[in-house]
């Protein structure tokens, strides 16, 4: 089965000396593509190193609500000197957070510079993944204000209502799945997953966050690059690089969404990974090779 990751970090410092190895045998599990989202200014130049040296890597550069308050006077100007100089990417990550770690963030700082990177996103017609932690009302105003967006943006690890579903879907919305969905309650997870259009469903990993429950991989440091197989009946490392979440642990995220969906994995990944080629097949991404 063929799957594509649509959103995931790869250039994290907590795994980029990693990377070689984890996108390998990602590859080698069947995931063809891996849209790696930047964060602030100061990891930008290593999504697009990654994209340089890995065909399998889409780059997406964007300033995360995390990191509006150390973005620098010309944070603006970098990011589309980024563009300028990588025509395949795409933007993200950014968005809105007034979660336990967003409010500490100017929520108006926070608006301000995801609408720039939205205004930005339909100029160079690009799809955005967009981060949003309880500020979906928020989040929905701010859409269909600036929209509609035919390049579509991504509501990444989305776990809104599904109410709210087809409000997004009128601004060009694809909702993008990760271990996080396993948070939330089987039933309500279930109502909100059959409300998406099935052209709209995206699958992602957020490596090397959002560990799923009973992952198939855990990343061991002790050699600062191996990968060792959870499932396998051999006694777990207690380190704290077995909390980080795998790139191949898509195929869990796979087999849940796929369940509670009531398909058929091998549909599902043709499904999602068929969404997600659509999605980033603009210029420079050569997608028609998959």
């Amino acid at each position: 089965m063929k799957v594509f990751d649509a959103h995931c970090h790869l250039q994290d410092p907590r795994v980029w000396h990693m990377a070689p190895k984890l996108i390998e045998s990602a590859l080698q599990s069947g995931v063809v593509k891996f849209a790696v989202n930047g964060t602030h200014e100061k990891d930008w130049h290593l999504v697009k190193q990654m994209s340089d040296d890995y065909p399998s890597t889409i780059p997406n550069f964007g300033l995360h609500p995390w990191f509006v308050a150390d973005r620098t006077p010309n944070w603006f100007q970098t990011l589309r000197q980024f563009f300028e100089a990588t025509p395949c990417a795409a933007v993200g990550e950014i968005g809105l957070d007034k979660g336990s770690h967003g409010r500490n963030i100017d929520f108006n700082d926070q608006v301000e510079v995801f609408q720039k990177q939205l205004e930005l996103a339909k100029e160079l017609n690009r799809p955005a993944s967009i981060h949003c932690v309880r500020a979906f009302g928020d989040l929905l105003q701010i859409l269909n204000e600036a929209g509609p967006f035919p390049a579509g943006v991504i509501l990444h690890s989305y776990l809104g209502s599904a109410e709210m579903v087809p409000q997004f879907v009128q601004v060009g919305a694809y909702f993008s799945f990760s271990g996080f969905l396993m948070s939330m309650k089987e039933q309500k997870a279930k109502k909100m997953l059959k409300a998406v259009p099935s052209e709209r469903i995206l699958l992602e990993t957020d490596a090397p966050d959002a560990l799923p429950k009973n992952p198939a991989f855990v990343i061991d440091d002790d050699a600062h690059s191996s990968v060792s197989r959870a499932d396998e009946g051999g006694t777990e490392s207690t380190s704290l690089m077995e909390s980080l979440n795998h790139p191949a642990n898509i195929h869990v995220v796979l087999n849940y969404v796929a369940s509670l969906l009531d398909m058929p994995p091998e549909d599902l990944a043709e499904l999602s990974c068929k969404n997600a080629v659509h999605l980033f097949s603009y210029e420079g991404t050569k997608l028609d090779k998959i």
